[in-house]
């Protein structure tokens, strides 16, 4: 039977609003996570070299993604897929943006491996 899922409120860095609807925190999945950020003006996280790939798909704003050899800007409506074991640095513009974030295996706070 299908079941509706409901977002999850996850702890992110700064002020980005993290609404996890599938994944480890909000349904136990292991496999896969499904995101929505909202990340406002100006944020930023550290580095990270996940254990997972991520696709994110830009719904409104900009993303910049810094890489090890340069940096990606993703607008709204484009996509951009980073691999597991890359070093990647998300941030946005001074508008901000909202993104979906899907993660395989799911996301973990340990399996981000961020810089601190």
């Amino acid at each position: 039977m299908p079941t509706m899922l409901r977002p999850v409120r996850v702890p992110g860095t700064g002020e980005k609003l993290i609404q996890e609807l599938a994944g480890s925190a909000s349904t136990g999945h292991d496999g896969v996570s499904v995101a929505r950020m909202t990340a406002p003006a100006g944020w930023d996280e550290p580095g990270q070299r996940p254990e997972f790939d991520e696709v994110t798909y830009v719904l409104a704003g900009h993303l910049v993604v810094e890489h090890e050899d340069g940096q990606i800007d993703v607008g709204a409506g484009e996509c951009v897929l980073t691999r597991a074991g890359e070093w990647v640095r998300y941030s946005v513009g001074p508008g901000g943006a909202e993104y979906l974030a899907v993660c395989a295996p799911a996301f973990t706070p340990e399996r981000a491996h961020r810089d601190e």
